[in-house]
């Protein structure tokens, strides 16, 4: 059920550890590469409830949620195949907004798949499964250029302008182990049916789901839709034009324009309440984010400081690594190329750690509990992402990254076992979708800042991004304490 994680991981590990190196390859310069990055979670963002809603609603001989598993990785094959041919940068960019829309397209319902096919006492050890499979694929993505230049010769580096050989194949590879990992659950795993997953319904949940069409609840949604957006439009706006008259850089004018777009959807979504239209995907997605469930809510918080880190790390830790232990930053010299290349064996380490970690999670949550496991992998992740600022030895950077494997594997884990027992099954792909905003905010966040803190105030320094997420990490331990986790 879960091995097409392995397929998933394969693709978004490729385009973690690699596609910074295209971008700057292509002429990109430092300080730009959040904001050409932020496509990923714009489409996620976007993406993620739509095919949620879409899940939760579907059924056809192939299933529930398979379909969409098949469909985005056809598509994310031929985007993995085409991404590192991209002749200019603008190209690359748009490759990437297609590769990750078409990951997200598969990988959503894998999240609601768990949810829907084992109950609450399978869950941790199912979520841990995804982190043992999304491990193992990033574990082998991650160290391919490594692999394909060290053992199979195959050049890594090109001429100016031009991506390395050992990248391209890296991602043709990619594009077969993906395709092939997601066929294996589509024609291997099974679904419940609709009417089976009525049937385990807990009590009064049907009443719950019927009180929710009433005209009442109707309108009590759309006023409240109405006061969240226009809050939301106003602040978007009010900060935009601050942003203007302090004349800042482009990138950070995002999450205020963000916020802006945000109040209109929920102002569109009042109206059309107000109006009497009910049957709308945007009405469903706004009204099961205003109306999420505490846990979700609590949760929330948690996801916000630590894909804030995530996304830190991804962006920003080529950069360091090259310039802070290898000195070097100029994308054509083999310096700085030996330095990317072995920063894909540190991400190839800390997935492997992960898919090792992920059992360890399962003993280590049967004496505490999921909250108690949860902050203390977190906890080892700011730790992990502050002690690289003091190394110097290549080498020695395999020991951070394990520490931060313990984090990963627990990140994917413990907040899905967590939230889908605080879930209704009828929704369980909607809610996923719309857990991921606060996968996806945080992300925007840190595409819309960093790239400006570490231009005006890190001056050019990298290394000063990883701190920041190890500080975010921190946090994010913190607030797990205030998590309600009942099922």
């Amino acid at each position: 059920m879960s091995f097409g994680f392995l397929g998933i991981q394969f693709g978004f590990a490729l385009q973690n550890a690699n596609v910074s190196r295209i971008f700057e390859t292509l002429h990109a310069k430092i300080d730009n590469i959040p904001l050409l990055w932020i496509a990923a979670p714009v489409t996620g963002l976007i993406i993620q409830p739509i095919i949620g809603h879409m899940s939760d609603n579907t059924w056809t001989r192939l299933g529930r949620r398979r379909p969409y598993f098949l469909t985005g990785a056809i598509l994310a094959s031929l985007a993995l195949l085409v991404m590192p041919n991209s002749p200019v940068l603008w190209i690359a960019a748009g490759m990437l907004w297609i590769m990750d829309a078409s990951i997200n397209v598969s990988m959503e319902p894998f999240r609601a798949f768990v949810g829907d096919m084992l109950p609450s006492e399978q869950r941790t050890a199912g979520f841990a499964m995804q982190s043992f499979f999304i491990g193992i694929g990033a574990v082998v993505a991650s160290m391919l250029p490594y692999i394909l230049t060290n053992w199979f010769g195959v050049a890594n580096t090109a001429a100016a302008g031009f991506i390395p050989n050992s990248v391209k194949w890296s991602f043709y590879i990619g594009a077969i182990i993906f395709i092939s990992a997601i066929l294996w659950t589509v024609l291997g795993s099974k679904e419940y049916s609709p009417e089976e997953l009525k049937s385990y319904q807990p009590d009064g949940e049907e009443e719950r789901h019927t009180a929710s069409l009433t005209a009442l609840y109707r309108k009590k949604m759309a006023n409240k839709s109405l006061a969240v957006g226009s809050i939301l439009l106003a602040l978007g706006l009010i900060i935009t034009i601050i942003l203007l008259m302090i004349k800042v850089e482009k990138e950070v004018f995002i999450l205020a324009l963000g916020l802006a777009v945000f109040g209109i959807f929920e102002l569109m979504s009042g109206f059309m309440q107000r109006s009497g239209k009910t049957k709308s995907g945007l009405i469903s997605v706004v009204n099961d984010l205003n109306s999420m469930p505490k846990t979700m809510a609590q949760l929330a918080v948690v996801q916000f400081f630590s894909w804030f880190a995530l996304f830190a790390m991804w962006i920003y830790t080529t950069a360091a690594v090259t310039g802070h232990v290898y000195h070097a930053t100029d994308p054509s010299s083999a310096t700085y190329n030996t330095g990317a290349n072995w920063v894909g064996v540190c991400f190839s380490v800390y997935n492997g750690s992960a898919a090792i970690f992920a059992f360890l999670l399962i003993v280590l949550a049967r004496l505490t509990n999921r909250k108690t496991t949860h902050m203390i992998a977190l906890l080892v992740g700011s730790i992990s992402f502050i002690s690289i600022f003091f190394i110097q030895n290549p080498n020695l950077l395999l020991l951070p990254f394990v520490g931060i494997g313990l984090t990963w594997a627990s990140i994917l884990a413990m907040p899905y076992a967590i939230l889908t027992g605080a879930l209704p099954a009828r929704k369980m792909g909607i809610y996923m979708g719309i857990f991921n905003f606060f996968i996806v905010i945080p992300q925007i966040l840190a595409a819309s800042v960093l790239g400006f803190l570490v231009k005006t105030i890190f001056h050019e320094q990298a290394i000063y991004a990883l701190i920041l997420g190890g500080i975010s990490f921190a946090i994010a331990a913190v607030m797990v304490l205030f998590v309600d986790d009942k099922n």
